[in-house]
């Protein structure tokens, strides 16, 4: 995943760790796993627009996840949404996990799954009530998959996580920040805690209507900020404008789209909010270095 480092200390962190940390936001929306399964103590807090799944195979971890400590033991299966500052402050040796990162389209699409939907990018943190012995299969082997380069295999794995997620709606789920209050040092900060939050709700928002109309007025209006504001704070906590973020959103919904669908080129430009196919087509090339009807050529190509 490609990745921006920068400083921010208006990010909850352990207070027990240093303040000058680094927060690490991802700019890469995609559909991936994690590269190794070996769980580290983290420096400092990150974030990334995709949500994330941990299923604990082996040891024990411990997460500061905005403002509260939340422990995930082994066969323990977790997610949520990575725009939530989250940070691994201890873990036993030797614990092992799979890590998934799934784009925030892939939930927005379900509607089926409201409750659980909007507890994600509320800023749960979702474990599910009932592990199947078959899931540490699977989630292995779905990691495998999106490591191995192979684009065919990405809407495979889609169709299967997401049948997983509806499973696990319906048998049952629980909000692990309910067991853990925030820490009390965490009220020292709440000036600190509004912007983050704020610029949360910018990106939910985003996530949530960018294939709409909508402006980087509308996005500020929407969280009770002046849009002069909203933008330099939205810039200087993720590293890139809202007008930006609205276009990646777009995007990995044309991505997608042009994988899972057989809608001609010009369909999927509007129906993801771009106004013009060429602004479609200059958006998409200088994201993925092709245009769209090679990028739909190559995955076909690929699955043959």
């Amino acid at each position: 995943m490609d990745y921006k480092t920068y400083i921010d200390e208006s990010v909850p962190a352990n207070p027990y760790m240093d303040r000058g940390y680094p927060v690490v936001v991802f700019g890469d929306h995609s559909f991936c796993a994690g590269k190794t399964t070996r769980v580290q103590r983290m420096p400092g807090p990150h974030m990334h627009s995709q949500v994330e799944f941990n299923l604990v195979t082996k040891g024990h971890m411990k997460y500061w996840f905005d403002g509260r400590e939340l422990n995930l033991p082994e066969r323990r299966l977790a997610l949520f949404w990575g725009m939530i500052p989250h940070q691994v402050v201890e873990c036993a040796p030797e614990t092992e996990f799979v890590v998934l990162y799934v784009p925030m389209a892939v939930f927005l699409e379900l509607p089926t799954l409201s409750h659980l939907r909007q507890a994600i990018f509320g800023g749960a943190l979702i474990e599910a009530l009932d592990l199947k012995s078959y899931d540490f299969d699977m989630f292995a082997r779905w990691r495998l998959d999106l490591l191995s380069g192979d684009r065919s295999l990405e809407p495979i794995v889609r169709d299967e996580l997401t049948a997983r997620v509806r499973r696990l709606d319906r048998e049952g789920w629980h909000d692990l920040r309910n067991a853990q209050p925030v820490a009390q040092v965490a009220a020292h900060h709440d000036h600190d805690h509004n912007r983050v939050h704020k610029v949360e709700a910018m990106a939910r928002f985003i996530g949530e209507n960018a294939l709409e109309d909508i402006s980087t007025d509308d996005v500020g209006r929407a969280v009770g900020l002046h849009p002069n504001y909203a933008m330099s704070l939205f810039k200087r906590v993720l590293g890139l404008t809202i007008k930006q973020s609205i276009t990646r959103q777009r995007l990995a919904a044309a991505r997608s789209m042009l994988i899972a669908t057989d809608l001609n080129v010009t369909t999927i430009a509007f129906d993801c909010g771009f106004r013009s196919l060429s602004s479609f087509y200059d958006a998409f090339e200088k994201r993925f270095q092709t245009s769209p009807a090679a990028f739909r050529k190559g995955v076909l190509t690929a699955g043959s």
